[in-house]
């Protein structure tokens, strides 16, 4: 199955049930009576394995959490509870992408499911929840989660590099605007490489009202165009 989430982002999930019989499973991973192992593999749409993605499953019945990181060949194994259903997702540098629910039945004795996952990331994320103070470059707190999200992302994905890209409405001049945007990428930047990123890894570059993504005329419009994005150069 397969859906396009936007014009450059699309997710395709697979899965199959393989019943095995006996200790058919990995040495490093045992399952209890009440669990299945599930094998993931995540790719491209193209079919590139996509190496040190976070897959998220979150359970229906209990609410918890289950994380896995594939390996460089985009794959890895995580033990899960049997006749549960869970919501899949994928990690998209600071925010959870979601893929779709995933069910494990619940069948006597010992099996493995195989989930394939396919999708192509957008390029290009707005951060959410970063805020900075009115008409300046300072980051207010509540900014904090989210960086510290996008940080473990850079840090899980040591050869991706990114661009910051500030962008602000048409209120002020123009050069006041690209001063500005150009100041608040400057900061998300100093942010994450006071925390470790390598600054060689994050390029800051303003924009100021020069990229609005919506009007200008009304308070939302304008709200929507000060934003700050990441944008994926390599990975």
């Amino acid at each position: 199955m397969c859906t396009l989430f936007s014009k450059k982002s699309t997710l395709c999930l697979f899965a199959t049930l393989l019943l095995t019989i006996g200790n058919t499973y990995s040495q490093d991973i045992t399952p209890a009576e009440d669990e299945a192992i599930v094998k993931v593999t995540v790719s491209s749409i193209d079919g590139k394995p996509r190496k040190k993605d976070e897959i998220t499953f979150i359970s229906a019945k209990s609410g918890k959490t289950f994380k896995t990181i594939t390996n460089t060949d985009g794959k890895s194994m995580i033990l899960l509870k049997k006749a549960d259903k869970y919501d899949v997702y994928y990690n998209n540098l600071n925010e959870k992408e979601k893929v779709q629910q995933f069910e494990i039945p619940q069948s006597e004795g010992k099996y493995t499911l195989n989930l394939s996952l396919k999708y192509d990331p957008p390029r290009t994320i707005t951060l959410k929840n970063v805020f900075f103070d009115t008409g300046k470059a300072s980051l207010r707190s509540e900014s904090y989660a989210a960086l510290n999200d996008l940080f473990d992302a850079l840090k899980m994905k040591p050869e991706m590099i990114v661009e910051i890209a500030g962008h602000t409405d048409n209120v002020g001049s123009k050069s006041a605007n690209q001063q500005l945007s150009e100041q608040r990428a400057v900061s998300v930047k100093k942010y994450l490489t006071q925390k470790g990123i390598d600054s060689k890894r994050i390029i800051a570059k303003g924009y100021g009202d020069t990229e609005a993504v919506a009007d200008n005329d009304s308070n939302d419009g304008r709200q929507q165009n000060r934003r700050t994005e990441v944008r994926i150069v390599s990975e």
